[in-house]
């Protein structure tokens, strides 16, 4: 390959640009993603980023610092700016050069702990760094004493907190102190599930979950809605065989993984509990949400009685400053309800801030995060990365689909205008955050979403998903067609998903409870009417929901409606991000010319 032919410049800052049409068959895309963030993705030239966080998830995900340089060095038009090298090569040496050890004498990694000690270690071959350390505020508030030049004490109640401020100051420690064990269970994974499928572990959810196991067990797994990801985590329990805590988005996600785990293991009822709004059973595996998790007698509702729904339509989201208090989250004791061995975060970028607070209990556990996105709207992906653990595998959405193991996806944006003059002049001068409602509740965009759905046949089954309650009402009133939100009774909901499973109901009108961890295998369209401004992990989120593999052997569509050159369209570029990065491609379509080919094909026939 010529220097002209080669997709990649890559600046002193750390930006590197790619050319799409000189990386036809995506090798380099892929090989960068390893290693930096998407920044920008424009139909020709994407942008993305080298970053500290990004190398430092390469090094625990065993990508050598050699690998990462022949790449650039390989697919770069120009030379490396010697900055970049010098960057990296640092950064990558940061992970791991401050450990934690349970014996500063012997600090080897151990699998597990007969008890919490009281006095951990941080050790680093580098002494003139130990005192860098002692002398940052941020740091020496968790140290007791300094043991020698290279080590430094400090009690096991800060090991968290002392890996968050660690990483904030550029230095990712590697935790060796190892785990208590947790309780024993004995299970195992069927053969043949109880709906009378082969139980076939694929060979990428195998991968993931060796990649857990190697080293420090402790981590995230990313892997694609549609993928199996709840497979993974019980093929990781089904080694570990210890009391399990699994931590999910919500009631229905919570009865559909006790519902995978009785098909797929030899868990028995007795072993199983459900802890939420409806049933508080704790057991050797028990599942429960981040909502309850988080409920606070102290905080509040909208109709002032407070209390809190436990299956609000989105997680807690706490500030920083707000401290830990199991007073105040009482549901926070399930940490000390069992032995568990092993805690799961099921979507883990939705980790909220108070469990983020539970340090003692947490760092002694084995834990496994699964999310198709390391994506935080937050920007606190670094908190993830600390206390929970750094990427162990990330499988391309692009090979997954070309394998088979997800649905082919189509992405379409579809862009309509305002109605009238009146309502186009009330946008151009609403307050910035009263702009994105009036355009993302545009009622041209039920116009275009009856254009979408005539060109559909009688056979899909499709997801209409947006986040303004008003709009949908007005929608699934205008379709006849079943709405479900946060409000509704979980019974409720879980009878309309089984009828969508079972081809009774053929259009479900959803609002942001559909986000997450929702069975649909069989919906192959989802029409977006509006979403949480720019978010990614929602995007990727709604695409998920139609990744399963059909069983029709159909693809899937995506289609989001955004109105045109407004705010609307901003965010929606913003959304798409994470999943061009992912090698989807949105097919922009106008509203006028998706009705000129409807009027057409309804001429010709």
């Amino acid at each position: 390959m010529s220097a002209e032919q080669k997709p990649l410049i890559v600046q002193g800052d750390g930006t590197i640009f790619l050319e799409v049409e000189h990386d036809p068959d995506h090798l380099c895309r892929d090989s960068i993603l390893r290693f930096s963030e998407l920044i920008k993705s424009p139909e020709h030239v994407h942008t993305y980023r080298i970053t500290p966080l990004a190398i430092w998830n390469a090094a625990s995900s065993r990508i050598s610092l050699d690998d990462i340089m022949d790449v650039l060095i390989n697919y770069s038009k120009y030379s490396i700016p010697p900055n970049i090298e010098i960057n990296i090569r640092d950064w990558y040496s940061r992970y791991g050069k401050v450990k934690l050890v349970r014996n500063w004498e012997e600090p080897e990694e151990t699998d597990h702990i007969d008890k919490i000690p009281d006095s951990i270690y941080l050790v680093s071959d580098d002494d003139t760094l130990i005192q860098e350390l002692l002398s940052r505020k941020s740091i020496a508030q968790y140290i007791t004493s300094q043991i020698s030049p290279s080590c430094l004490e400090l009690r096991s109640i800060y090991r968290g907190r002392l890996k968050q401020a660690m990483i904030k100051i550029g230095y990712p420690v590697e935790d060796m102190v190892g785990y208590l064990p947790g309780d024993p269970i004995v299970f195992d994974l069927r053969k043949v599930t109880l709906k009378g499928k082969e139980l076939s572990i694929r060979p990428y959810q195998k991968e993931a979950m060796e990649s857990f196991m190697h080293g420090n067990k402790s981590g995230i797994i990313v892997l694609p809605s549609g993928s199996g990801k709840t497979v993974v985590g019980m093929t990781v329990m089904n080694r570990i065989k210890e009391n399990t805590l699994i931590i999910t988005t919500g009631t229905v996600a919570v009865r559909q993984w006790i519902s995978e785990l009785f098909d797929k293991t030899s868990l028995s009822p007795g072993t199983v509990g459900e802890y939420t709004g409806d049933n508080k059973e704790i057991l050797p595996v028990t599942v429960t949400t981040y909502q309850t998790l988080t409920y606070s007698p102290r905080k509040k509702n909208a109709d002032g009685d407070g209390t809190q729904d436990p299956d609000a339509e989105s997680p807690g989201n706490f500030t920083e400053e707000q401290s830990f208090n199991l007073g105040r989250y009482p549901h926070l004791e399930i940490f000390r309800a069992r032995n568990w061995g092993l805690i799961i975060y099921d979507e883990v970028h939705l980790l909220p801030a108070p469990v983020f607070r539970i340090t003692t209990e947490i760092q002694a556990k084995k834990r496994l995060g699964l999310t198709a996105t390391l994506i935080r709207e937050d920007g606190r992906e670094e908190d993830a990365f600390s206390l929970i653990g750094p990427k162990k595998y990330d499988a391309p959405w692009k090979d997954l689909e070309r394998q088979g193991w997800i649905a082919t996806a189509f992405c379409h944006e579809v862009r309509v205008n305002f109605p009238s003059e009146d309502l186009k002049i009330q946008y151009a001068v609403a307050p910035p955050r009263v702009k994105y409602r009036i355009a993302a509740e545009n009622p041209t965009k039920l116009d275009a979403l009856k254009s979408i759905l005539s060109r559909l046949s009688g056979d899909d089954s499709v997801l209409i998903i947006g986040d303004y309650i008003e709009q949908l009402e007005a929608i699934a009133s205008n379709l006849n067609a079943p709405l479900i939100t946060g409000k509704m009774r979980n019974s409720m909901r879980e009878k309309l998903y089984s009828n969508f499973r079972e081809g009774s109901e053929k259009i479900l009108v959803v609002s942001k409870v559909a986000n997450y961890a929702i069975d649909l295998p069989d919906a192959n369209v989802a029409i977006q009417v509006s979403g949480t401004f720019g978010s990614r992990q929602e995007e990727a989120q709604r695409l998920g929901r139609l990744l399963r593999p059909k069983s029709s052997g159909v693809s899937a569509n995506f289609y989001s409606i955004v109105t045109k050159d407004t705010v609307d369209q901003d965010f929606s570029m913003r959304r798409q991000m994470f999943l061009t990065e992912r090698g989807y491609k949105y097919n922009i379509l106008e509203h006028g010319d998706l009705l000129r080919n409807l009027y057409s094909a309804t001429d010709e026939n």
